[in-house]
């Protein structure tokens, strides 16, 4: 795949914008985190200090979304400024941003896996990103997902696949592995139609392993989001996030692991991560029923 060839030899750990493209988001300890002022350009201005560093570091796949607030207008500015870096660039659509830029609001993002959410914001993201997008995914697909059943979906996302850019899916929730396996099923003209897996694996849930194994082994690019559990792990007692980190890296179906980090001491001390040798076995006690876990992690405040 186009997409590994250009990884080899970078890091294998990405940058994601999701805790500084929006003031609200899901991880621990943001309080700490972020300026006072969550505004606008405080967070253009973190998010850059990031792609900086991250770069500088071997760092070359990036991770965005539509419901990431401003993360896709972040990243392409930056990108804008450097015209001849070469780096991966994967955004996701599926959800769309509701709050505001407020870390109160009621809901922050909406769902929507149809044909038209799709035109809607790939336009939107093209507009953005335009040939600097490599990797499109559906965001956080369930095996319930209209998109695993819609033919003109399909058809599009073949389209897309057509003029170069890699079109996957991201999964969510307790039934990552069934989402993931009925996605391998899907194709058109006899071809699969995605060719990259983004999934929450830790180890606090490691349940999608076996799935992801198969994945990777179809040929699919493999990326490991949520390898902190959205922090818990991060601050856990004999654990920490290189370690976290590391263990995703060790799983031999792995591709890319993704780091969340809001601060750049933070960026820091999980590109650590790749000079740890760790035996994730060590800590397969920590490993919880996934209902629980996804349970836990639906009440985790935005801050």
């Amino acid at each position: 795949m186009a997409i590994i060839d250009r990884l080899a030899g970078a890091s294998r750990i990405g940058l994601g914008l999701a805790a500084v493209g929006r003031p609200g988001y899901v991880n621990l300890g943001r309080a700490a985190d972020l300026p006072v002022e969550r505004t606008v350009e405080a967070l253009r201005a973190r998010a850059g200090e990031l792609l900086d560093q991250a770069y500088a570091a071997g760092v070359r796949y990036f991770d965005v979304a539509r419901s990431y607030g401003r993360a896709e207008e972040f990243l392409a500015q930056w990108l804008q400024a450097r015209p001849d870096i070469d780096v991966v660039v994967g955004s996701k659509w599926g959800y769309t941003y509701t709050a505001g830029w407020r870390v109160e609001a009621e809901t922050h993002e909406v769902k929507d896996h149809s044909l038209a959410t799709f035109d809607r914001q790939y336009g939107e993201t093209g507009a953005l990103l335009g040939d600097s997008l490599d990797l499109y995914q559906i965001h956080s697909v369930t095996p319930d997902s209209p998109a695993l059943r819609d033919g003109n979906l399909h058809r599009r996302l073949v389209d897309l696949a057509e003029q170069g850019v890699v079109v996957g899916l991201s999964t969510s929730g307790p039934a990552q592995a069934e989402a993931i396996r009925r996605a391998l099923g899907v194709r058109l003209g006899g071809q699969p139609v995605f060719r990259s897996v983004q999934a929450t694996w830790n180890l606090l849930e490691p349940s999608v392993g076996p799935a992801l194994a198969e994945a990777h082994d179809a040929g699919c690019l493999v990326i490991v989001k949520e390898a902190l559990a959205n922090g818990r792990l991060a601050i856990r007692e004999g654990v920490g996030d290189a370690v976290a980190l590391a263990a995703a890296l060790h799983q031999p179906w792995a591709d890319v692991v993704l780091s969340g980090a809001a601060t750049g001491d933070q960026l820091a001390s999980n590109l650590r991560a790749e000079t740890l040798t760790v035996d994730p076995a060590r800590w397969a006690d920590l490993a919880v029923p996934g209902s629980r876990y996804w349970q836990e992690r639906s009440q985790l405040p935005w801050t």
